[in-house]
């Protein structure tokens, strides 16, 4: 039986880029990082606060992937945050450009999307905490 999700994994075009932008502007935690030396690739294991991960890979010349929301294959990775507004505003003062929130239709949840450096797209969704 599935129990939750353990990972997504992500490659990026720009490892030191892509590193800064999960772990100093989203504020995940270093598990694990590694240099695999066959691949020419590294491997970042990053810890959400759920206890889920992310890894991170790095691969020389990567194929491009056509990463716009409607493409075939995972549409995005979304995270919940208490508050869509203040984390946007975060987002925003590093520079980090994000769509108008929205409300959701079904829901009446808040969320909105942004991208990583290589164009991923990343949503918030507004889930408070019941703690």
């Amino acid at each position: 039986m599935l129990k939750s999700i353990h990972h997504a994994a992500i490659i990026c075009s720009d490892y030191e880029k892509s590193k800064h932008f999960y772990t100093a502007i989203l504020g995940l935690e270093v598990i694990a990082e590694n240099y695999r030396e066959p691949r020419d690739s590294y491997k970042l294991d990053l810890k959400l606060p759920n206890g889920g991960q992310i890894e991170l890979f790095s691969f020389p010349n990567p194929p491009a992937r056509p990463s716009f929301p409607e493409a075939l294959g995972l549409r995005h990775l979304a995270f919940c945050v208490d508050s869509v507004e203040s984390m946007s505003d975060y987002l925003v003062s590093k520079d980090v450009k994000v769509e108008p929130i929205r409300i959701d239709e079904y829901t009446q949840k808040k969320f909105t999307f942004f991208n990583d450096p290589d164009g991923l797209p990343l949503e918030l969704y507004e889930q408070k905490s019941t703690l």
